[in-house]
This record gives structure tokens, sequence and C-alpha cells, in this order.
């Protein structure tokens, strides 16, 4: 798709936007803002993408999907490379298109480097080498940072070393170009421009937050995470480079094999997503110029807020 700058700064600009770590609540949120705009959701989600990834991911439910349009869901297989580069295109091809036929458009979700590459763009790296992505799955993840370490100082500073695939994609790109993985970034330095009344991130407090992560842990194995995750492992989870990595299904894989008992499992998949929703609630801060919402009203107040802040009369 060749890009028109204008045409799209024009677009994004009339979208809304909501924003949060995971368990915030930005999902329903997101449903009951959709529903009194009549828009449509592109979903900001990294793992939301990928076709079986349901119930761990907090997928919108085919009920939420028939009362609302949502793109960007289920759109790559279990072993499909799926990246930054990748979301932005989609994406921006989902906006243009609802744009057209006169629809809002709310994007909706919780990976920042998404957010970061469909505002800002994602540089110009290489293309992904197969070859040298499998010698480098073969290293453990202490062997993978000592040597991003060795070979780009800057980039192990700056990347999430707790994320094993942006490490991997970091020493293709200086492996594969010779230069500083910053090289081929695009320029990330300065908070999106988002903040016209439109733009919403949710946030709680920690001990609040950390509380309704457990509740969504139990709620999610209630409702058949593990057997989900059962017939994953028979298409393969366990080799697939990015969906295997899913907040929560490793620790169930761990469970499912033996090697795990299941209060371990339930503690770990607790433990990794407080990590996670921490790294989400200190990137917004830092990254996402929207306005933070207030914490106590129903989602009905929020709704009428968002609106009211968002069509100033």
């Amino acid at each position: 798709m060749a890009e028109d700058p204008e045409q799209l700064r024009r677009v994004l600009e009339r979208a809304w936007w909501i924003a949060g770590p995971t368990a915030s609540g930005k999902s329903q949120l997101g449903m009951l803002l959709a529903q009194a705009l009549d828009a449509e959701i592109i979903s900001v989600d990294s793992m939301q993408v990928y076709r079986g990834l349901d119930i761990g991911t907090a997928k919108p439910s085919h009920a939420d999907q028939q009362q609302v349009r949502h793109h960007l869901i289920d759109v790559a297989d279990l072993h499909e490379p799926f990246d930054a580069a990748a979301f932005r295109r989609l994406a921006l091809e989902a906006a243009l298109e609802i744009d057209r036929r006169g629809k809002p458009i709310l994007f909706c979700g919780g990976t920042g480097f998404y957010f970061q590459a469909l505002l800002q763009g994602v540089g110009e790296g290489p293309s992904g080498d197969p070859m040298l992505r499998a010698h480098l799955r073969q290293w453990d993840d202490e062997q993978l940072k000592e040597k991003l370490r060795d070979l780009d100082p800057e980039a192990y500073q700056r990347i999430d070393l707790q994320n094993p695939r942006k490490v991997i994609r970091a020493l293709e790109v200086v492996v594969l170009t010779g230069r500083p993985f910053a090289d081929s970034q695009a320029d990330w330095s300065q908070p999106l421009p988002l903040g016209r009344g439109r733009c919403w991130i949710i946030d709680r407090p920690v001990e609040q937050l950390n509380e309704r992560i457990v509740q969504r842990v139990d709620e999610m194995l209630r409702d058949g995470w593990i057997e989900e995750t059962r017939q994953l492992m028979e298409r393969g989870l366990e080799s697939a480079p990015t969906a295997s990595k899913a907040i929560g299904y490793p620790q169930v894989v761990e469970y499912l094999s033996g090697r795990m008992g299941f209060d371990a499992m339930k503690r770990w998949i607790a433990i990794r997503t407080r990590q996670l929703a921490k790294r989400q609630r200190t990137w917004f801060r830092h990254q996402l110029s929207g306005s933070v919402l207030p914490q106590n009203p129903s989602l009905k107040a929020l709704v009428d807020h968002m609106l009211a802040q968002g069509n100033p009369s």
C-alpha cells in the first residue's frame, strides 16, 4: 500500500484511542465506547492476531465481534511471522477502509510497540533472515543478551531484554547490517502525538490491578484455557516462534507437560502478567500523551466523560 501521509494524518486525527495495561478493563470500555459511537475497533494487541490464542489473550468473544466489528483479530497462523511492520500495514489498511465507509475508528489495546509503529513508522531495518533467526533461537536467553551487549551496548540498554523476540531481532539487524540497531529504527524519542480529547489511558492503582489479574487468571482457567492450550500444542504451539511466548501459555504448557504443578502454574501466570502490566503502565506514562481516565466512575460514566471531551460543543 502506497501511503498518503496527509490522508493518513487526517484519518488518524479523527480516530479514537484507548490504551492501558492488561486486565485494566480497556476492552470492555472499548466495546461500550464503540457502541456509543457506532465505531469499529482496530485491536492493538500483538497476540490477539494469532488464530487459536483466544482465552489466554482475552480475545473479544464471538458475541462481542457480532455486536461491534473488530479488525486485526485472527489474522495470522500460529507459526506465521507477524511483527510491527505487518501490524502497521494491516491497521492502516483497515483504518482507511473504515473511514471510506464513513464509520468512526477506535484503536484499542495494550501493545505500546504497535502504537509506536502505527504513528511513528517502523524504520528501515532489513527483512528477517530465517536461517539466522533459527540459529539464534538455539541460544538461551542469557547467551542472547550477552551477545547483544557485546555487539551493540546501546541496544542492550534500550530494548526490553525480557522479550527474547526483540533481542533476537536486534541481533539480527546488527549482524545483517553491521551497524547499531538504532540506525534502522524510526525516531521514537518523542511521546506519541495524541492528546486532543480522543486518546485515553486506563490506569488503576497497582493493588487493584493485581487483584484483577488474579481474578482474570482464575476466570480464564475456568473458561477452558488448559484445554485450549492442549489443542494448540497438538498444532505445534511450542515451536511457534512468537505465539508460544504469549503471556501465560508457557506456564500452561509446563503444567500439561508435567513439569509444573497447578498452583505453581497459576502463581507464575499471575507473576508474568503483573510484570507485563508494570512495563505497560510505565510505557504509557512516558510515551503516550493521552488523558488518564478517572479511576472510580462506572464504565457508563467514563464513556459519557470521553464523549464530552472528544466531541466538545
